[in-house]
């Protein structure tokens, strides 16, 4: 682009190998693996029991990387897979400890293109319903405030998140535990929603929040209470409060 106001200008770069708008994610794969996140998740999580498809590993990497991302859903997974310099990143990791054969096989596909880096969105809304329990859905009343029971895979991801604050807790004790509980509404878009108190749609997960490690414990994932609880009161009483 030719100069204007400003004392510079504008250059497209023609090739983009290599490069890539997300720079900053390399940091906390690098704090993943010092924390011992990926070892913790082949002890715990099962869902791939078959050893077929995306590693426990593999699926949480994406996620991990599509919230650290800003990503809103799982189909947000194909920007982060056109993102070449971000794919190179990822290859690296897998290929890590690998014999050097095999590590550049691996690397001449992911020149290629010739394989993904990150699983595609069906592979991860195949990966999360494993984690939903059907059964515990038919428990479900109209009306009511209704946690459903976690299933193997559900309890499995808490004992990652069990490792994981034992890790931070390890490199930096705290004799003092000051937990804040408290529950947030996130703005959402699905059809099945329901608006909150502040006008707009969107559910209400209740967090637990450590203090002096700045670190959230736990977050049990809600639908949004404050409508649930008027549901609740209109059916016992007849009239909203």
């Amino acid at each position: 682009m030719p100069q204007g106001v400003l004392p510079f200008k504008y250059q497209e770069e023609q090739t983009t190998t290599g490069m890539t708008a997300l720079a900053g994610l390399p940091v906390y794969i690098e704090l993943a693996h010092t924390l011992g996140l990926f070892e913790s998740i082949d002890r715990n999580l099962t869902v791939r029991e078959d050893g077929q498809g995306w590693s426990d590993r593999q699926m949480a990497l994406a996620f991990l990387l599509l919230n650290l991302a800003g990503g809103s859903c799982v189909d947000d997974l194909e920007i982060l897979e056109a993102d070449d310099g971000l794919r190179r990143i990822v290859f690296k990791l897998e290929t890590a400890g690998l014999p050097r054969k095999e590590r550049r096989k691996l690397e001449r596909q992911a020149l290629k293109k010739a394989c993904r880096a990150l699983p595609s969105p069906s592979a991860a809304r195949r990966y999360l319903a494993k984690f939903h329990d059907e059964k515990e859905e038919q428990n479900r009343k109209p009306h009511t405030a209704f946690i459903p029971k976690p299933n193997q895979h559900l309890k499995g991801l808490d004992l990652v998140n069990t490792d994981l604050v034992a890790a931070i807790h390890a490199r930096s004790p705290s004799e003092i535990a000051t937990l804040d509980q408290d529950a947030t509404i996130v703005e959402a878009d699905k059809l099945e929603a329901l608006y909150c108190y502040k006008g707009y749609k969107g559910y209400q997960p209740l967090n637990v929040y450590w203090a002096e490690q700045d670190v959230v414990l736990r977050s049990e994932f809600r639908r949004n209470m404050s409508r649930v609880l008027r549901q609740i009161w209109t059916a016992n009483y007849g009239s909203t409060c």
